[in-house]
Order: structure tokens, then sequence, then C-alpha cells
């Protein structure tokens, strides 16, 4: 309390102060930011936007939490407006490091319909704050999850529309650049959806790119628990079937409306207790392998008719997923072949 009263009352006596300090980050930050634009773009940065604070200011209505679309241990991402555009802008707690690895692999892979467009980005702040294109439907992790399901529950062949194009993005990042580029946190939370309910694949600041020749890269644990890959926290390899597991947890979440871990109530039901030692958690795919189809679908889906054409795609459906979360990586599809079983998996027309 004490060292914000002098931080004010230093501002007080030196109103110039803050004004300083934006110019020396936009210094500091700007060469920051090409570097990691260069290094990310091989050479050939792309161009993108610069916004001052005060832009940011407006947009955001000096930040009001209202306009808070999702908070992050890292960022906190709001929606806003400016010269007319709604925008998203995506603020970082701390870790520059982070910030600038989300700046290098956006822009370098917005052109992707598929992944969030970077417009732009602030270079005032402490740490750069980016500018990103406006999801006007939210986050999927709000409309899947029957736990915090939010308005009507999801039709299934939008939830299938938006698992292949997902894969699509995912199988670029691995394939449409000369050092595969591996998101190491896909899930619902980094996945938006545009007013056209098209997703969007966002959040690339732990992403990481395997070098030119080589078949994987090391590097320590990072992601979400309950998507990061078992072989990947056992052994801290990190290759493309990182994300086919990752994605196989989302694809799965959207079959069921389930978490990666299920509650002792939901699998044992309400009723049952737990026996002396038993674990209070149990792993979706566990659950999946030994029950029946209207035991783990998401009631919101049995619901809808489509009679033997929607018993076939939703049993495809958990078959690719928990192919894709099987523990040895090499049985685990492409994301490639992924992609191309979720459009046979979208034919079978009901």
């Amino acid at each position: 309390m004490l060292l914000k009263k002098l931080k004010i009352a230093a501002a007080l006596v030196d109103p110039g102060r803050k004004k300083r300090e934006r110019k020396r980050a936009f210094l500091e930050n700007g060469g920051l930011v090409l570097e990691k634009l260069v290094a990310c773009c091989n050479g050939r940065p792309i161009p993108i936007r610069t916004f001052s604070y005060q832009q940011l200011v407006l947009a955001t209505n000096n930040f009001d939490q209202r306009l808070i679309l999702r908070k992050d241990g890292f960022y906190t991402l709001y929606n806003g407006s400016f010269e007319g555009r709604i925008l998203s802008i995506k603020m970082y707690d701390d870790y520059k490091d982070l910030a600038l690895m989300d700046i290098g692999i956006s822009a370098k892979a917005s052109a992707h319909k598929n992944i969030l467009k970077l417009v732009g980005c602030c270079l005032e702040t402490s740490i750069p704050s980016l500018v990103f294109e406006y999801a006007q439907n939210g986050v999927l992790i709000d409309q899947i999850y029957v736990s915090q399901r939010q308005g009507t529950p999801m039709l299934w062949q939008r939830r299938l529309k938006i698992a292949r194009q997902i894969a699509h993005a995912i199988a670029y990042l691995h394939i449409g650049f000369s050092r595969p580029i591996i998101h190491r946190d896909i899930k619902p939370h980094n996945i938006l959806l545009d007013q056209h309910d098209v997703p969007k694949h966002s959040n690339f600041s732990l992403s990481i790119s395997i070098p030119e020749g080589e078949t994987h890269v090391e590097d320590e644990v990072m992601g979400t628990y309950g998507f990061l890959c078992p072989s990947y926290i056992s052994t801290n390899k990190i290759t493309e079937k990182n994300d086919v597991y990752s994605f196989g947890m989302v694809l799965l979440g959207l079959l069921t409306g389930r978490r990666p871990y299920l509650f002792a109530d939901e699998y044992l039901g309400e009723e049952s207790e737990l026996e002396p030692g038993e674990n209070k958690f149990q792993p979706l795919k566990v659950y999946l392998s030994n029950r029946a189809m209207n035991e783990i679908v998401d009631p919101a889906i049995l619901a809808e008719e489509g009679g033997a054409s929607l018993e076939q795609q939703l049993q495809a459906v958990r078959q690719l997923g928990l192919t894709c979360v099987e523990d040895d990586p090499e049985i685990r599809p492409t994301m490639v072949d992924v992609t191309k079983e979720l459009r046979r998996i979208e034919r079978i027309v009901y």
C-alpha cells in the first residue's frame, strides 16, 4: 500500500513520467517485436499496425471489466471498438517472452481463416499488447461443457464442422511451414467463434517450432493439465503428435460435453460413494472406453433426430478421438489424416 501511494505521489510530482515510460517501452519493445517477427517469418517480417496506449484505453473504455471476454493465468482479453471497428485486445500481465511468441506466430499464421487474425500491437505497455479481429460469439469452452454451458446447446453438425475446421488449422501449423509449429496448448479455452460461428484458433504464447531436419524438440513441460500428452510429460519431447493428443481431448469434449477429467458423481452416480483410496477423478478417455454411446454422448446431441446416420457419426468420432489420445504417439494419426477423417464423417448424411 505504501509503495502504491509513493508511485501515485511521484506521478503527481512528475506528470510526464508515464509518458517517458511509455516512450521507453515503445523503443525497447519495438526492437524485440521486430526481432521475433524476423525469427518467426524467416527473415521477412509481416508488417503489422501499431496502436498507442491511448487508443487501447479508448477502445476498451479504460479497460472496463464488463468488456472482458476471457481471463487466463497470463493475460486478459477485452472486447472493444476503435474507429468504428470491433476488436479484441489482449493484455499480458507478465512474461514478455510469451507475448512476443504470440505476436510472432500469430502474424505468421494469420493468413489461415481458422486462426485468429492479428491486426496489430501496442508497444507502449511494459509488455507488448496484442490487437486481434473480433470474435463475436465468444469462447468455445462456454458452449460445449454441460457444467458451464451458456445459452442453447450447440447442434451436433455445428460441433463437427468446428472440429474439422480447427483440425485443418492445426494441420496447417504442422505442414505449412519449413519448421513445423507445435501449438502446445490446444483446448476449448483457446478457440473463439466469430459472428458466423467460424472457429478461430488463438493464443500461440507456448508455441514452439521443430528445427528443420529434426523429428522433435525438447523443452520443459508447458500446457494445460488434462490436454497434455503423457509422453511429453514423461520425456519432455515435443512432436506434432503432442497437438494430436490435445485435439483428441477437444474432440471428445465436443462429443460428450465433459471435461478431460470427470468427478466421481459423474461416473459413479450422485448416490454412489468412493471406496477407500479410490481417486475422485477419472480420465474421460478411460470412461469412454467401456461405456455405451447413450451413456457418454452429450444429452443435447441425443435429443436430435438423426437415426442410424447420426449413430454412425457419433461412433466414428468416438473412435477417432480415442485414437488421437492413445498413450503411444506412434499410434496416433497425423492432423492431416484427422482432417480427412472428419471430412469423411461429415459426409455421412442423415
